[in-house]
């Protein structure tokens, strides 16, 4: 499970540095279609942490109810 978890982060953490690439590209061009994918990809970054937090939680509840009952 350890091994899961720091996958999950690194990858997670990969994700975010795209994204932070992603929108200071978008940022510096000026194209018709960059402003709609600047706001898609300010939505993704703060959309993706919050996502990964909710399953980092389902999975800590869900490993205590397996415990529980053993």
């Amino acid at each position: 499970m350890k091994k899961f978890k720091r996958a999950f982060a690194l990858i997670g953490a990969v994700l975010l540095i795209l994204l932070y690439v992603s929108t200071f590209v978008f940022a510096l061009f000026d194209h018709s279609a960059s402003l709609g994918l600047l706001k898609a990809s300010i939505a993704c970054t703060i959309l993706l942490p919050v996502l990964l937090y909710a399953y980092a939680l389902v999975c800590k509840a869900s490993r205590k109810d397996d415990d529980d009952s053993e």
